[in-house]
């Protein structure tokens, strides 16, 4: 596995390994790797593809700086277990490789939509920065395919409208979350919660189940006010608790049994902000 810092230098490796192995597989992070991550490198590696994952805590996508503060580093181990998981290249850059002119940039992508509402309604600005950062990496790796998880589906939702907006010529494979056993989505923050907490967070996933099992055609609201009272009796402060179309994102308030839909949930325990969701 080769370590690289500098832009520069790993595209020109790139170049020339493309030449052998063909397709670029993009796995992008922020790093404190768990298995979540790992399934996305492995699923690239099965697709014989050059597996390249960048680690990089992008500063403009926090909206709280204290959260960015705080956003858990575990290089070394991240390194270790991405060579265990078969990636080819690891992408480490410092700041100024992925903004050599800083942080301001003259272009707003019109994301329309997709950015007023859930993550887009409580975190503004946060995903024109992610896309900043995604041009970025996508311009320096140039891959076929860039990985997602569905944990973050509305990013998945942003990053494939980025794709169309800018013309890359990458598809999203957006893969399954990775749970632990009792349900919790595996999550870098996780490592923020302390035991206790730890033990409360898999609330978020029994509320997304206590959706999925009561749902039924006609008149969404009282199911989803029912789902938001508990999270906030279990000492949860609630960002959110929606139904949304699966394609569109849109907010539904009513359901015709057909559409595919989306259940999301992002919401506070203590000081640690989780997110999670589920298809229908």
């Amino acid at each position: 596995m080769k370590l690289f810092k500098k832009a520069a230098d790993i595209r020109d490796f790139i170049a020339a390994r493309k030449k052998e192995r063909g397709k670029i597989g993009f796995v992008p992070t922020m790093g404190a790797l768990h298995e979540g991550h790992l399934s996305l490198v492995r699923q690239a590696r099965e697709a014989g593809e050059l597996v390249v994952c960048s680690i990089f805590v992008n500063p403009i996508q926090f909206n709280d700086q204290d959260d960015f503060e705080k956003y858990p580093s575990t290089l070394e181990q991240d390194i270790n277990q991405l060579e265990q998981a078969g990636c080819d290249i690891v992408f480490m850059p410092a700041i100024p490789e992925i903004y050599p002119n800083g942080y301001r940039h003259p272009h707003v992508y019109p994301l329309g939509y997709l950015e007023t509402v859930l993550e887009g309604k409580y975190r503004p600005g946060h995903f024109q920065g992610v896309c900043m950062v995604v041009e970025r990496l996508l311009t320096v790796i140039d891959p076929a395919h860039i990985y997602l998880g569905q944990k973050d589906f509305q990013q998945c939702l942003v990053i494939r409208e980025l794709i169309r907006l800018i013309g890359s010529k990458a598809e999203t494979v957006i893969c399954p979350t990775i749970r632990e056993k009792d349900g919790l989505a595996m999550s870098s923050r996780n490592l923020r919660l302390n035991i206790a907490e730890r033990s409360m967070a898999a609330r978020i996933y029994e509320t997304l189940e206590f959706i999925r099992a009561g749902i039924r055609t006609g008149y969404l609201q009282d199911l989803k006010e029912r789902a938001r009272q508990y999270l906030t009796a279990a000492g949860f402060r609630v960002d959110y608790v929606e139904i949304a179309d699966a394609d569109t994102l849109e907010l539904q308030e009513e359901w015709d049994g057909r559409k595919p839909l989306v259940i999301l949930v992002a919401a506070f325990l203590h000081e640690v902000r989780l997110i999670d969701n589920m298809l229908i």
